[in-house]
């Protein structure tokens, strides 16, 4: 199969400034960016916003690397790849904003490719995966139906099989088992996307990069002047904490970014600026805040 490695950098980046301009607007607050290089191949733009009005940390990155030998994370679910040379890009993104009433968000597309070994006569191998998810603090119905109705439409094109297959995985695969619970309201996950032909799989990609912005900025948009206390912030920061928990334990992307030698500001970018924890405490029965724990078991949206 081709590999169309400068379009598929083209999207990648296109879709990052994007998305940045976006936020941008919704915020009144330039990104910083912070271009670097890896000493084995490759390097990335990191764009990222630190206090802003609305976003109390954001990181949209867009990255394109290569190195010598498949790291362990890439090649668990395919030892035959063991040992290829390989490459990788796409653009990652999560925004913690600063009020609880609106939700963190995650959105990831990505290219991987497995090139052949020296002297060997195999093609080059190749997958796509991504997706994006929901992380509400005080959850509104209407919001979690919202972003699965965009998330379904986004890949209904490609299958009537899509939009569930994807769903479930997403399900599962944000999943923090220790705690029982999902880490938000789900969304779509898919990987190892290498059907029919690479120019499908990369439409099915677009289209997931491409629906981001739909499927969050009407929350942001309703939410945003909602009134908090510091009570809610102070929930909001025990409940950051089971994102962390999720992203240093679970999270393959940031297993994969620090095993490959990738830079470690931009992997650990994801987390929130400030999180807590706090020894076997339960919300009051009845409160907002208990009501959450109706939403961290996988249901169907639509």
């Amino acid at each position: 199969m081709t590999v169309a490695i400068p379009t598929a950098r083209d999207y990648f980046l296109d879709l990052q400034s994007r998305i940045v301009s976006a936020l941008e607007a919704a915020d009144g607050t330039p990104f910083e960016t912070d271009q670097w290089d890896r000493n084995e191949g490759g390097g990335g733009i990191s764009r990222y916003l630190e206090g802003g009005a609305l976003l109390e940390r954001a990181g949209v990155l867009f990255s394109h690397v290569q190195g010598k030998t498949l790291p362990p994370s890439a090649s668990a679910h395919r030892k035959e790849l063991a040992g290829r040379p390989w490459e990788a890009m796409g653009v990652s993104l999560v925004l913690h904003p600063r009020n609880p009433y609106i939700p963190t968000v995650h959105m990831n597309v990505r290219l991987f490719v497995a090139h052949p070994a020296a002297g060997s006569n195999d093609d080059d191998v190749f997958w796509f995966g991504g997706g994006l998810d929901l992380t509400p603090y005080y959850p509104f119905e209407e919001d979690a139906r919202h972003f699965h109705q965009v998330c379904h439409d986004a890949v209904a094109p490609f299958g009537a099989d899509k939009y569930p297959a994807y769903k479930k995985w997403c399900d599962e695969y944000f999943y923090l088992k220790h705690r029982n619970e999902t880490r938000g309201v789900g969304g779509l996950f898919f990987d190892d996307l290498n059907e029919t032909s690479f120019e499908h799989s990369f439409a099915l990609t677009r289209s997931v990069g491409d629906s981001f912005l739909k499927a969050y900025l009407p929350i942001v948009e309703k939410r945003r002047d909602t009134a908090y206390t510091e009570k809610e912030r102070d929930f909001q920061a025990y409940r950051r904490g089971r994102y962390v928990e999720f992203n240093l334990v679970f999270d393959r992307g940031t297993l994969f970014g620090l095993q490959s030698g990738g830079r470690t500001e931009s992997i650990l970018l994801s987390m929130p600026p400030t999180a807590t924890w706090r020894y076997n405490w339960t919300p009051e029965a009845g409160s907002a805040e208990a009501r959450l724990s109706d939403f961290l078991t996988p249901r169907a949206w639509l």
